[in-house]
């Protein structure tokens, strides 16, 4: 299995699980079970996805070792504050039945139900950062980054931090390509990971996308996490039927070409 290197230089596998909109219970245990015994070793989650008890669950019964496992986690987006912070990743470190974290993320600069671009919740952000900060030099956390940020955020979180983010994780498909926030982030060497890679299924009615798959002999969702791959975005497509978890997984064996990955999406 290939890996990216965060800023830090640890290694984080190129392709993650993951587990949004997946209902906590049988579900969830049996979608990361499978995802682990087909080789996934990255398992994205989320408090506020209210699954982390299934996932920490499947992961202890997975038969794996822990450091051969790559959890991701994130703080609710509502939850703010330095003490706010601590509170939450203990409940998170509980829910999934384990004593550290690969990565966690601020998962998003605002609350979900707040208008406008979020920037008045800056400082709360920054104060949060530093308990993340906190919590990394204690050796709780492996990396610590965000989620949803744009270049605005990171702007006003870097002036006031004393270490980067090493991960941003964000909406990125061949359809919906930010590339204000990619050249930010790249510049900064800050990893994207890119969420809904298969726009949560509306990625398969783009008729280019089709022809460009049946020329590799793979499937519209293989091709799209192949583009993130090879952008050097880390992808994080999600599934619960077995057999697509396996294939979503299998972009390991192809190469698209440079002109093809223009025609998918052009990022630069």
């Amino acid at each position: 299995m290939t890996h990216f290197v965060l800023s830090n230089g640890i290694q984080i596998p190129a392709i993650g699980f993951g587990t949004w909109q997946i209902p906590d219970g049988e579900q969830a245990y049996r979608s990361v079970l499978t995802a682990l015994d087909v080789g996934y070793r990255h398992i994205d989650t989320a408090l506020s996805y209210g699954n982390e008890r299934s996932v920490g669950r499947a992961i202890r019964d997975s038969g794996l070792r822990r450091e051969d496992i790559f959890i991701t986690t994130k703080l609710p987006a509502e939850i703010k504050g330095y003490q706010e912070t601590l509170d939450a990743f203990n409940r998170s470190l509980d829910n999934l039945g384990v004593d550290y974290i690969d990565l966690y993320l601020i998962h998003a600069p605002k609350p979900w139900n707040v208008e406008g671009d979020g920037m008045e919740y800056m400082p709360q952000n920054i104060e949060t950062w530093k308990a993340f900060e906190e919590l990394y030099k204690k050796g709780k956390i492996r990396a610590i980054g965000v989620a949803n940020f744009r270049p605005p955020h990171l702007d006003v979180l870097l002036k006031e931090v004393e270490i980067v983010p090493m991960v941003n994780q964000i909406l990125l498909h061949p359809n919906h390509i930010p590339k204000d926030n990619i050249k930010y982030c790249r510049d900064r060497n800050i990893l994207i990971e890119a969420y809904s890679p298969l726009a949560t299924g509306k990625i398969f009615d783009t008729p280019r996308l089709t022809t460009i798959a049946e020329k590799y002999n793979k499937t519209v969702a293989q091709l799209c996490i192949r583009w993130s791959y090879q952008n050097g975005f880390l992808p994080l497509p999600k599934s619960v039927t077995p057999a697509r978890i396996k294939e979503n997984f299998n972009i390991f064996d192809f190469t698209i070409t440079d002109e093809d990955m223009q025609q998918i999406g052009q990022v630069e």
